[in-house]
């Protein structure tokens, strides 16, 4: 059926209007749908709805789209806007293209010998596609451009060494000016947690962490290298003129109207300085426990053992695992108008209302330890300890939990019984860690299925013995109603959601281990760490690799990302 007898089937014009819009159609030479919107017959939403319906081709609002440029550049400008449309996303070799008119073959045609993909048509209207031509090719162009002019100036910043140097090269620094910027809210925009610029002898590479995987952003000119660190320093308050020795800082800009902070660390390298930038963004701090993945056992454990008046609760586990996340979610928990909480933290990543964080600082003598004896003159009942990394602070902490106080810390350590051993060798008395530990809680983080393109696998026999699934392990895993025949595995198809990865966000995965009368038993013994690791399984806890493996059985993650993060764990 041609579009405006649907139109009339549907109601929406009658023969004599459609009668007048063929008439005007035919002297301007506009498609048909056009000119029924101009005569405010239709909307641009009522004519794709239409064709959408006639054709059963999808409708996509591409204002829910955000555009890559890096798909977008598959077309040609010229020829999305002669067409009148624009790709939107590819998985292998399929592209999906956003059309005005979906049944225009020749753009199909041209599209499909020019990128070698086959073309999967979608509907949308032609505001909606104007729109994003814009956006996206105008990224595009305006990546494009200053790369070029980027490349005009470089040799000249290049030989710049000095702040007296780059201050004289007046407008040669906007294009710097403009692509650090670009860098940092693309970042910001994608949901980055660290953003990577890395010089080598013949390139310079930023690169991106999403959901905890590295991946490629762009390649700005190598000769550009001094400038863009130059500028990132200035930004950050450091001294630009010394490249020797590592640098700390923090940048502070607003992206969508939107305050978000930038940890920086300067580190000299063989080719020049290596940055990297953590992204401390407020409006993504999750601060209930509730919401950090824990599962219903083992969050209340940890709650039950942060409830004490006094002891101490440690959290460990590598970098980038998320414990100063758990850590600020405690605290809010704990943060009533009747309690003093203090932190120290170096550095204080986030601010939290009602809560006296102070940033140490080890060049004037304001470590974690000094920060303590402080604290104890500061009549508190709850205080964090960014990390516990020397006998000092570990002592100070420790005394400080046996005389009436809450401290909240972290180590760096594989997995929870092994953070016994690790106290000890620092000089603590085993039994001053049997008196003072209340709780010692592991994490890593996985990866989560994007929710739009997960679907089921069957497990194999082998792979259920692999991963030692047994009706005992089930129900140690809250999970009694899943058995072989109803037991599935999930993957990520990938999708225009996740940027056809099949993954999107991240989730912890924990093990809390309870201070039993039993556990200090064997600590007092100089059990082994194995030793206590069988006695806190014995006492309920879940190893790291149970709540993973929990967290593939009920759909939040992949088996893939279990092996993945737990490798070697029991």
């Amino acid at each position: 059926m041609r579009l405006g007898d649907a139109l009339i089937a549907e109601g929406l014009i009658n023969e004599e209007q459609l009668q007048q819009a063929l008439a005007l159609q035919k002297k301007g030479g506009k498609r048909l749908g056009a000119v029924l919107v101009e005569m405010h017959l239709v909307t641009e939403h009522d004519i794709v709805q239409i064709l959408s319906k006639q054709l059963k081709i999808p409708f996509i609002d591409l204002s829910n789209y955000l555009i890559d440029p890096v798909i977008a550049k598959l077309v040609p400008e010229h020829i999305a806007k002669r067409h009148m449309l624009i790709p939107i996303n590819k998985v292998g070799n399929k592209l999906t293209v956003a059309m005005v008119d979906p049944l225009n073959i020749i753009a199909i045609d041209d599209i499909q010998l020019m990128s070698g993909l086959m073309v999967k048509p979608v509907v949308a209207t032609q505001s909606d596609i104007n729109k994003a031509l814009q956006d996206a090719y105008g990224a595009v162009a305006q990546q494009g451009k200053l790369m070029d002019e980027l490349d005009d100036i470089a040799a000249v910043q290049e030989g710049a060494d000095d702040l007296d140097q780059l201050g004289d090269l007046g407008e040669n620094d906007a294009p710097i000016i403009r692509l650090c910027n670009l860098v940092l809210s693309q970042a910001v925009q994608n949901g980055v947690s660290d953003i990577h610029i890395e010089p080598f002898e013949k390139e310079l590479r930023i690169r991106y962490r999403q959901d905890g995987v590295l991946y490629n952003a762009m390649s700005p000119p190598k000769k550009a290298t001094a400038a863009i660190t130059s500028r990132l320093k200035i930004m950050a308050s450091l001294n630009i003129a010394e490249k020797r020795l590592p640098q700390d800082g923090r940048i502070k800009i607003k992206v969508n109207n939107r305050t978000v902070d930038f940890r920086v660390s300067i580190l000299p390298v063989i080719w020049g300085e290596k940055i990297v930038l953590r992204i401390l963004d407020q409006t993504s701090l999750k601060v209930n426990l509730e919401d950090l993945g824990f599962e219903p056992e083992t969050l209340r454990r940890f709650k039950s053992g942060i409830a004490s008046p006094y002891g101490i609760a440690l959290v460990t586990g590598p970098t980038g695992s998320g414990k100063t996340t758990t850590l600020y979610s405690a605290l809010t928990s704990l943060n009533t108008i009747e309690r003093n909480c203090m932190t120290a933290e170096d550095p204080v990543e986030y601010m939290l209302h009602g809560i006296n964080q102070v940033q140490c600082k080890p060049e004037i003598g304001l470590n974690f330890a000094a920060a303590l004896r402080a604290f104890l003159r500061q009549d508190p009942n709850i205080i964090m300890v960014g990390e516990i990394r020397d006998f000092e602070t570990a002592e100070i902490a420790i005394k400080a939990s046996m005389t009436g106080h809450l401290v909240l810390s972290t180590l760096h350590t594989n997995d929870a019984p092994s953070t016994i051993g690790r106290i000890i060798n620092m000089g603590i008395e085993p039994f001053m860690v049997t008196t003072s530990v209340l709780l010692i809680q592991a994490q890593r983080l996985v990866r989560k299925i994007c929710k739009e393109c997960k679907f089921e696998i069957k497990p194999r026999a082998e792979q259920i013995a692999q991963f030692g699934i047994t009706p005992e392990v089930l129900r140690r895993l809250e999970l009694p109603h899943i058995n072989e025949k109803n037991m599935f595995f999930y993957k990520g198809k990938g999708c225009e959601n996740c940027n056809n990865t099949g993954m999107k966000g991240r989730v912890g995965v924990y093990e809390v281990m309870i201070m039993t009368e039993r556990a200090r038993d064997i600590i007092l013994n100089g059990g082994s760490t194995d030793d206590i690791r069988k006695q806190a399984i014995d006492d309920g806890m879940l190893s790291l690799r149970e709540s993973a493996l929990r967290k593939s059985l009920i759909g939040m993650t992949t088996v893939e990302e279990v092996v993945r993060v737990t490798m070697g764990e029991h």
